[in-house]
């Protein structure tokens, strides 16, 4: 079996209502980015929570080999770390601390990080200094590095990241992605996030899912899955991709198929 994170007819929602429906994924491979995309209700959330094991999945989930659909949650959460759009409320705990417990919530680590490491890893993320403020009196943004360094410091097989740029501005959003897509190849590990701007897809992901509706519409390199085609076909808008004067593509709207609100 091969190594990176595939799915065979894998099927995930709500007890009343299926949002995924038999989905197949060729193996998304270990030390790349991959990011979802698509529009509000697809599933992308749903299938992130699936496959970190806190909604129901069926079907196959294979990890580096390891069937997962099967595994108990508290099993699975030793390979996979989900990261949601915003940590628990009343957490009263210092930023350094809740990076600890974190650790240790993962279980016996044969590699675990040293406080001088945590703090490193906090100095990468640009929030050592708040390693002694307590998470309570933290604002949003800065609350999503905090659970960044959460997930990071867990050492997992598989990151699932949900929208973790929507409280942060231009600046971290460009450096916490950066900071994904090396600490995803310098672990070796797989990493999926979901994002709402396919111009953060085309320049920092390395591999795109593209939903639509519970369905996989495309999948690749982001050059190769966000084009104009799909664009009109997902998101029912008329885009075309440019480049810019460093020949990064970006993407250009320039109306939408209907003026109707899907």
């Amino acid at each position: 079996m091969s190594e990176g994170l595939r799915l065979c007819d894998f099927s995930a929602g709500y007890p009343k209502r299926s949002v995924i429906e038999h989905l197949h994924v060729s193996a998304l491979p270990r030390g790349e980015v991959t990011v979802l995309l698509g529009p509000n209700g697809c599933g992308k959330s749903t299938l992130l929570r699936a496959l970190a094991g806190l909604n129901r999945g069926r079907g196959e989930m294979w990890l580096n080999g390891h069937e997962q659909v099967q595994q108990p949650v508290a099993r699975r959460a030793e390979r996979v770390v989900y990261l949601p759009q915003s940590l628990p409320a009343g957490v009263h705990l210092h930023v350094l601390e809740s990076v600890i417990v974190a650790q240790r919530a993962s279980g016996a680590l044969p590699h675990a990080a040293s406080e001088a490491e945590i703090i490193a890893l906090l100095q990468q993320l640009g929030i050592a200094h708040l390693a002694m403020r307590y998470l309570d009196q933290l604002s949003g943004g800065q609350k999503q590095l905090v659970g960044l360094a959460q997930s990071l410091v867990r050492r997992p097989e598989l990151l699932l990241l949900d929208e973790p740029l929507s409280a942060l501005d231009l600046n971290y959003q460009f450096h916490v992605m950066d900071l994904v897509r090396r600490e995803t190849a310098e672990r070796n590990i797989v990493t999926v996030v979901v994002v709402h701007d396919i111009n953060i897809a085309l320049r920092h992901a390395q591999h795109v899912l593209m939903l639509k509706e519970g369905r996989l519409i495309a999948e690749g390199q982001p050059d190769k899955v966000i084009t104009p085609e799909t664009l009109a076909e997902v998101y029912g808008v008329k885009g075309r991709i440019e480049h810019c004067s460093r020949g990064i593509p970006q993407v250009i709207v320039d109306g939408l198929i209907n003026n109707d609100l899907r």
